[in-house]
């Protein structure tokens, strides 16, 4: 299933577990397919069923999209609108204080895209209520029980109705739990099942947002043939990684648990140059900077957190799976290497953007570029190559000089005048993950040629992508 994202679209999300039960009472592979399709036929019929509910996260809205749309409260009606249905989340500070209020509320913000539904079926059926019936039958089986967790998306136009948006949703849950049979089919062992995860990934546009269904526990690495596939289905290139499980979209509503902030140059405004363009680092990466983790590193850490950042980068973008190294990591890597003495491990040393590349290579098998600038008045001349990497690569580039250290997240540049502006994200901050300080105080902004100590030399670190999907 795709959705493409966009400003003006709300992105409908419908989580919840669905309970997987058959007895098998066969070990013939035939019959034991169908009975598990026929259990998969069971739960599509359940949620194609009046007995099937949405209901609508941080809201007391609740909608049963098989019984004529029907919703409470009763304001909300089929013909409504679903980015209506914002008016009636509660905002963050009401949760947290206990509230629960059923008034209507403003219009959402424009970074609140998605809408979090639940999946719930109704258990009490109506009509009279018959004493149960107990009959005991001993005989040998094999009990299968799973939970499936389903997790659909759906793009709705502004225009599009609850109805319109609940007649999309039933179709995807039915898509997806086909989807979830084909694939516990296809990875059975024996009379053992393995679950089926449904993951979200974003494309380039315009094919935007995909859900793909893999069996749970399966490595990446066992999944070339599937990805592969995928690769040609989506008319992909063979040289980047889209479908690794660490590649997966992360919502926008959903917070990071490691607590690092995510791409903070998005807030910013964009240079305005004559006949000048922006080319700007591609994918996600987390800030890092001094006294992050427990470490007091203020006034020697900075080419360790611009390394650090780098390597959040090529692991949100699916290429490696390696957690960011430590500090103590990135010594031990430069002793291996024969790069330092032992003595270096634990000490308070600076390091710089040749250790940089040598412990990219060893930590994550990456390959870097080195440019080597000879006095700080001449990047202003780097405008071309430099907007060549982030249209190419797009990989955050690590800059030291003299006792500095930065990341340079992208250029805007005027291949007519050569004016240049450089987007900065400065590892010497020290204070708290407040994306509104690190933007207004400019350790994330837009830094003019004067930035740079114009007779300091400098070198610039520009890592690779690797050609591997």
């Amino acid at each position: 299933m795709v959705v493409a994202d966009s400003e003006t679209a709300t992105i409908l999300r419908v989580k919840g577990p669905l309970e997987f039960r058959c007895q098998l009472d066969s070990t013939d592979v035939l019959l034991v397919q169908k009975v598990i399709s026929r259990t998969f036929e069971t739960l599509r019929c359940q949620v194609k069923s009046e007995s099937c509910v949405l209901a609508v996260c941080d809201s007391p809205v609740i909608i049963w999209p098989n019984k004529d749309t029907y919703a409470t409260p009763e304001e909300i009606t089929p013909s409504t609108l679903c980015e209506d249905i914002y008016q009636w989340i509660r905002a963050d500070e009401q949760e947290s204080s206990g509230k629960k209020s059923t008034k209507k509320k403003s219009k959402r913000s424009l970074t609140m895209s998605v809408i979090n539904l639940r999946l719930m079926v109704e258990v009490t059926k109506p009509g009279p209520v018959s004493a149960p019936i107990l009959i005991k039958t001993v005989q040998k089986s094999h009990f299968v029980r799973a939970t499936l967790p389903v997790d659909c998306v759906v793009r709705t136009a502004s225009s599009d109705t609850i109805k319109d948006a609940c007649e999309q949703l039933m179709e995807a849950l039915t898509h997806q739990l086909t989807e979830m049979e084909k694939v516990t089919l296809e990875n059975m062992k024996g009379m053992t099942l393995l679950v089926p995860e449904p993951v979200h990934f974003l494309l380039p546009e315009p094919k935007g947002l995909v859900t793909v269904v893999y069996p749970t526990g399966v490595p990446d690495s066992q999944l070339v043939t599937l990805r592969k596939e995928l690769h040609q289905q989506f008319e992909l290139p063979d040289d980047r990684p889209y479908f690794r499980r660490s590649n997966a979209y992360h919502f926008p509503n959903e917070p990071y648990k490691d607590g690092y902030l995510r791409n903070p140059h998005l807030v910013l405004t964009h240079p305005t140059l004559d006949n000048g363009k922006v080319y700007l680092v591609q994918g996600i990466y987390s800030y890092h900077h001094y006294m992050q983790d427990r470490v007091d590193d203020s006034g020697w850490g900075c080419a360790y957190r611009s390394l650090q950042t780098i390597c959040s980068w090529f692991q949100q973008q699916g290429y490696i799976e390696r957690s960011v190294p430590t500090h103590k990591e990135i010594q031990q890597a430069l002793v291996d290497v024969g790069d330092k003495q032992a003595s270096f491990v634990g000490s308070r040393q600076w390091i710089g953007s040749i250790e940089v590349q040598a412990v990219l290579n060893h930590l994550l098998e990456i390959t870097s570029k080195i440019m080597f600038v000879s006095q700080g008045s001449e990047l202003a001349s780097k405008g071309r190559e430099l907007a060549n990497h982030f249209l190419t690569e797009g990989t955050p580039v690590m800059i030291g000089g003299g006792v500095l250290a930065h990341t340079i997240l992208g250029v805007a540049w005027s291949e007519t005048t050569g004016q240049i502006r450089y987007l900065i994200l400065d590892p010497h901050y020290t204070g708290a993950e407040d994306l509104q300080v690190i933007t207004d105080k400019g350790w994330c902004g837009w830094k003019g040629p004067d930035f740079w100590d114009q007779t300091a030399y400098y070198n610039l670190c520009l890592p690779l992508r690797p050609k591997v999907f």
